[in-house]
């Protein structure tokens, strides 16, 4: 059911940001402003207020935070080395004053720095774009850096990878607020998918597999999104619209894998952050992402991971 609640989003940039880290949530939570969805009021705000450019030169006009002012959610956004990683003095500093204000505090791609400076990730979990985690945690010791994830949620503070992460970021954070059912009409509008977990790597089995055909590449779109149904070469094929005996063929040729090795590598990389989450027995999921039973998911683990599902749980707490 969808609260009637509006709820207010401010996101804090500053000279250099990148714009898909503002323009993607903005526009995730527009979509989900609607009849029988959500209710967001959104607000871009600056130290100074004015326009503020882009790291592309595209300016954006920006409001000047008055103090006292009633936000739920602080978003920041992220940028090139030379600007969020520099950390800006008086935007570290605006987003310390707020944040106590806010009941959540969030974060794109570099983003996270600009927390991490304000003191906000101390003996927190987070993430950031892969190139930058190390510096990341190199800087910050106090936190500790899942360079892995596709977005990181630790209490009340959300951190999320590179660029378009920001999208599956907001994503999460409007089903957090208004359900699933209006995250995946969102996700439909946005036409990405409904939604890449925050544990899923940022090193994904289908940007590896990068085949060079549309047949493959419809196949694996096609397995990707019924991974909890039987995928033989034959239904794939299918799929591809050729014969079983080409498409194995096809696919091995363009991504170095057969089609029931590159299956198995989707439904571990699918069910490892619901391992970790321990929301669900380990004989659900292996049934909901498609290995049938707890067995067959625990050999699959092991030749990917070296560890069962269990031990990977166990190690998460």
């Amino acid at each position: 059911m969808v609260s009637d609640c509006r709820r207010s989003v401010w996101m804090i940039v500053f000279p250099g940001f990148e714009l898909l880290d503002l323009s993607g949530p903005l526009c995730a939570l527009h979509l989900a402003t609607g009849p029988n969805r959500g209710s967001y009021l959104t607000r871009v705000f600056s130290v100074h207020g004015g326009s503020v450019a882009s790291c592309s030169g595209v300016p954006i006009d920006t409001s000047k935070a008055l103090p006292g002012e009633r936000l739920d959610t602080l978003v920041v956004a992220g940028g090139p080395p030379d600007s969020a990683i520099d950390c800006d003095a008086g935007t570290v500093a605006l987003i310390k004053d707020l944040a106590p204000q806010a009941r959540r505090v969030a974060s794109v791609c570099t983003g996270a720095f600009l927390l991490a400076a304000g003191g906000l990730l101390d003996d927190r979990v987070a993430t950031t774009h892969w190139r930058f985690a190390a510096e990341l945690q190199r800087r910050f010791p106090k936190l500790r850096v899942n360079a892995d994830r596709i977005y990181a949620k630790d209490g009340n503070v959300w951190t999320s990878a590179g660029i378009t992460a920001g999208i599956d970021l907001t994503l999460a954070l409007i089903e957090d607020d208004f359900g699933i059912d209006v995250s995946k009409a969102v996700s439909r509008d946005m036409v990405v998918y409904h939604r890449r977990s925050g544990g899923q790597s940022q090193f994904s089995t289908m940007l590896e597999l990068e085949p060079a055909s549309d047949r493959v590449r419809d196949a694996l779109e096609f397995a990707r999104e019924h991974l909890h149904e039987p995928l033989s070469v034959e239904r794939m094929a299918e799929v591809a619209r050729i014969s079983a005996r080409q498409f194995a063929r096809l696919f091995l040729k363009e991504t170095g894998d057969t089609p029931a090795r590159a299956i198995e590598r989707l439904r571990v990389e699918v069910a490892l952050p619901r391992v970790e989450e321990g929301t669900e027995s380990i004989e659900m999921i292996a049934r909901n992402v498609g290995f049938g039973d707890k067995d067959r998911m625990r050999r699959a683990f092991l030749r990917i991971y070296g560890q069962p599902p269990r031990a990977l749980r166990r190690g998460r707490g």
